[in-house]
């Protein structure tokens, strides 16, 4: 049973390939860049078309959100069992700035196909993942035979992801009685390879702050008067060098509260990728790696909090010299944070870090900017597992798993609607997401979509289940 019907699948996505292709390839011309008010319209124009998509699939509920900034696509379509789990899938229609002069080979919004690719901006970040969930559902539909979703199915498609979610966390919570799932379905993150398919099971968190130092009224004599007052430049550098400890490790106090530690199967799943460190050296543009002893380099920058300096400055940086002790300093700090780190403990953690450090003398403020908490899936959770299984049924082949260094909005959907956060996505890292020449590759974005037509059905079979 379990072949013929993925032979059905197969047959119904190859029959409607070309079809989705050029509909993928009309919304790419779609410049919906976010962060250019100039394209306010084009992102508008976006949600609509995609709202129209959904009706055209199916969907008996579609409606535009607007937001303060950018509007997002709400469907949903029940299923006919009453007592099937809810699944919310989350994705994006927005996209990053691209210009032809940027190093593109052709225009990035008049997509082309080439050798099995398909170029455009938004290709794999994030239109091409978010559309390959409507020809998987058809697909589910007609292989299976049912006239509604084996999941009562609802879909948020952001409008501000590329410009940081601003309103996003907001949006969620006024509209939480309509969005609430048992699974929330990101689909706007990758795979290992081609070769290697892989589910993400976490995202890190991320808060960062700005901290500024004070010292004379103005910039001084260094001769009249360096070596007897405090040099705020002197002073920021000092906080850089106490930021990690010997070994590593991040030096503020109380830093590490709450972290949840890889498990030995965790690691040695880590350990079963192909990962090639001279590779990941020479795309990282870098000679060595650092960073907390006793982890790998994906560990690292997958499952442990780092703290980084983003930015410092102060005094003169002008050709020359100039002999001052400077009125000011700065510097731009960041936090990659993990499961069981509170961004708002980390926050009051630094400031007093920062404020014990400081000689007398020198005055300070610190500005945080919005923290995105981290989220992470445990690897036996039963929905986690319906992924998996969907995935190696499409691919044929065996599911590894990674986490993601970056952060994103799924925290937020994890908090605010109390549900596990799962991720299905087939770009790979050669796809250049934010770059010239973004694309897809044609045959991981059909198993994606094939993927998405087995998920709901295995979904349904595992029932609720509790986060």
């Amino acid at each position: 049973m379990s072949e013929t019907l993925d032979n059905a699948v197969r047959t119904y996505i190859e029959n409607h390939r070309a079809a989705f292709l050029d509909d993928l390839a009309e919304w790419l011309r779609i410049p919906s860049v976010s962060a250019q008010p100039e394209h306010g319209a084009d992102v508008l124009r976006s949600a609509e078309w995609l709202a129209a998509k959904l009706r055209e699939t199916g969907f008996p509920v579609v409606e535009i959100w607007p937001t303060d900034g950018a509007p997002a696509v709400f469907a949903s379509w029940p299923s006919d069992d009453a007592d099937a789990p809810t699944a919310l899938v989350y994705g994006h229609h927005d996209v990053q700035p691209a210009a032809r002069e940027d190093g593109w080979d052709t225009d990035p919004f008049d997509p082309v196909v080439r050798d099995g690719r398909m170029y455009g901006r938004g290709a794999a970040d994030d239109k091409g993942q978010v559309f390959f969930h409507t020809l998987g559902l058809r697909a589910h539909l007609a292989a299976t035979g049912r006239t509604s979703p084996a999941v009562h199915l609802k879909l948020l498609i952001e409008g501000e992801e590329e410009s940081g979610s601003p309103h996003f966390r907001r949006l969620i919570e006024e509209r939480r009685d309509r969005l609430a799932a048992d699974t929330v379905l990101v689909s706007d993150t990758g795979m290992w390879s081609e070769d290697t398919p892989t589910v993400c099971t976490g995202m890190r968190g991320l808060i960062d702050c700005e901290v500024t130092l004070t010292g004379p009224g103005q910039d001084i004599h260094s001769g009249s008067f360096g070596g007897a007052v405090p040099n705020p430049a002197t002073e920021a550098a000092r906080l850089v060098a106490a930021l990690h400890d010997d070994r590593g490790a991040v030096a503020v106090p109380g830093f590490y509260d709450g972290v949840i530690p890889l498990t030995d199967r965790e690691r040695a799943l880590f350990a079963e990728l192909p990962f090639d460190e001279e590779q990941w050296l020479r795309t990282a543009k870098s000679r060595a790696t650092s960073g907390e002893a006793g982890h790998t380099t994906l560990e690292r920058i997958w499952a442990r909090p780092t703290a980084e300096v983003n930015g410092i400055g102060g005094g003169y940086q002008g050709p020359g010299g100039k002999t001052i002790i400077p009125a000011s300093a700065m510097l731009k700090l960041s936090f990659r944070l993990v499961a069981g780190q509170d961004p708002a403990h980390i926050e009051k953690q630094v400031r007093a870090w920062i404020a014990e450090r400081l000689p007398a003398g020198i005055g300070h403020t610190v500005t945080f900017g919005g923290a995105t908490r981290p989220c992470l899936t445990p690897l036996d959770h039963p929905a986690l597992q319906s992924v998996v299984r969907a995935m190696s049924r499409a691919f044929q082949r065996p599911v590894l798993f990674t986490r993601e260094g970056g952060s994103g909005p799924a925290a937020d959907l994890q908090d605010v609607l109390d549900a596990p956060v799962l991720f299905l996505g087939i770009s790979v890292p050669s796809d250049g997401w934010h770059a010239p020449n973004e694309k897809v590759e044609l045959d991981l974005l059909m198993k994606g979509v094939e993927t998405a037509a087995h998920l709901w059905g295995d979904l349904a079979q595992q029932g609720r289940h509790a986060p």
